[in-house]
């Protein structure tokens, strides 16, 4: 008899919801937008009202209203929600303050203690006690910058000293669960706001990122993963906890025990591509209109038609810079006027892909690793040309599966194991993750671009610094 789960994938612009079955197939899904997040001061990035919550409750309803399914035969619901940010609740589980958002700077300061705050953890936590009435979180949530978690352990650390650097007060803290284990099931008032049946129960996944490793089949050091989200960033996995290096930080899995080893990222990536489309306005989307396509589609139609290297422009995609390193900026460099809109387009995608195969070698070196193949997940995974593009400059097969939205995939394959439909998560992944196809290498472009990438590319982070630290403190003036 089929099996159905129901995933959550709770991201940064929006609610997904799926109900997927024991093959790994989606049956039907729906997508809430979220509201535009709030600024109220320099640096503070947060989700206004009870957003998140608000968004699931939304998308969970028409979900249920929209499937033709035998209900009776849905077996548990996986919970992924978006990593580093943080939640203040009050003692009955309402909000204590707005959301910070993993790009809130305040996100990774020590905890400021209040008596309004009962408790501090992050939204996965937050999203299980609206479902399930439990103080429980996931243990591969916790991130070790902002919650005194231990590393070997998975839960929080006994270290005094570790204690006091964070000064989180113990009964603050959530009750911590492995991924792939329940969290608890959903209430009589959750299943009245969702839809969903009441007793069904709520599974632990991980932080996002793992989450959509798992879900896209990242399991051995065979091969890596390119995550193409909001957050652009790369992964590999290995059996033991190695300490954070400049080259890459150790994030928990989402199977237990074993851990994910991620590279340095680009903070706007593909938003950036989603910034330039409505950069160019009404006449793009007038075009797209009339032949039936996206406007992205129609970008990269004109992309195609630009050599490599885009005719010397390159672009530093640093839209959104880190907190330890404020000064950086985004940067387009080589225009001559004879490059169109094609060629910011693909020089958008060269800068990305460059920026994190950089890091993704940084990391591959440092750890030892060689993966023979690339996975690439998420929105940015629908693009041939981008696939293209990331296997010429790697030099290395790229492997594009069924299913882009891999986070929604790894929840279901959490939800399977909790569930036992599946043994173990090896299984699951193997019967639920599926390769759609594969793009090679192109040899002589490979070289065209590890040209640029030697010669120009590589250095003009360091080259831009100077110049980008002075504009700062001109701005500050």
């Amino acid at each position: 008899m089929e099996q159905y789960f129901i995933s959550i994938d709770n991201g940064s612009q929006s609610t997904k919801v799926y109900i997927i079955d024991s093959k790994g197939e989606i049956i039907h899904s729906e997508v809430e937008p979220l509201k535009p997040m709030m600024f109220r001061e320099t640096g503070y990035v947060e989700h206004p009202d009870d957003d998140l919550w608000d968004s699931i409750k939304v998308a969970l309803i028409r979900l249920m209203k929209n499937f033709k399914g035998d209900v009776n035969l849905i077996k548990g619901v996986g919970l992924c929600t978006i990593r580093c940010c943080r939640v203040f609740m009050k003692k009955d589980g309402n909000l204590a303050a707005p959301v910070m958002s993993w790009m809130d700077v305040r996100a990774y300061e020590p905890f400021e203690d209040s008596e309004e705050i009962a408790y501090t953890c992050p939204t996965t936590g937050y999203i299980t006690h609206r479902l399930t009435g439990e103080l429980k979180d996931t243990a591969a949530n916790a991130f070790q910058w902002q919650f005194p978690v231990d590393m070997d352990t998975w839960n929080w650390s006994e270290d005094p000293a570790v204690l006091s650097s964070f000064k989180i007060p113990n009964e603050k803290l959530l009750r911590l669960q492995m991924p792939g284990t329940v969290l608890g099931t959903v209430t009589k008032a959750a299943a009245q706001l969702t839809g969903l049946p009441e007793g069904l129960p709520v599974v632990a996944t991980a932080n996002d990122k793992a989450v959509e490793a798992l879900g896209a089949g990242l399991i051995d050091s065979s091969r890596g993963l390119f995550s193409l989200g909001t957050y652009i960033t790369s992964m590999v996995v290995g059996n033991e906890n190695r300490p954070a290096h400049d080259n890459y930080f150790t994030n928990l899995s989402c199977i237990p025990n074993r851990y994910l080893f991620e590279s340095g990222g680009v903070r706007r990536g593909m938003w950036l591509i989603s910034w330039f489309r409505d950069l160019i306005g009404e006449e793009l989307n007038i075009k797209a209109k009339e032949k039936g396509v996206s406007p992205e589609q129609i970008l990269e139609e004109e992309a195609l038609k630009v050599p490599v290297g885009s005719d010397g422009l390159m672009i530093v995609p640093d839209w959104l810079a880190p907190a330890y390193q404020s000064y950086r900026k985004g940067v387009m460099i080589g225009f001559n006027g004879h490059q169109g809109r094609g060629h910011i387009y693909r020089a958008i995608l060269e800068g990305i892909a460059l920026t994190l195969n950089n890091h993704y070698q940084l990391m591959n070196e440092t750890l030892g690793h060689h993966p023979e193949k690339i996975i690439i997940s998420g929105g940015g995974a629908n693009s041939d040309l981008f696939l293209q593009i990331f296997a010429d400059i790697t030099g290395t097969p790229i492997v594009r599966n069924e299913m882009s939205g891999s986070a929604a995939l790894g929840a279901a394959i959490c939800t399977a194991v909790a569930t036992g439909c599946y043994p173990d998560f090896e299984t699951a992944v193997k019967k639920m993750v599926k390769e759609k196809e594969e793009f090679l290498p192109n040899l002589e472009t490979h070289k065209k671009y590890k040209q640029i990438n030697d010669k120009v590319y590589h250095k003009l982070p360091q080259l831009l610094e100077n110049t980008l630290k002075e504009m700062q403190s001109l701005e500050a003036e």
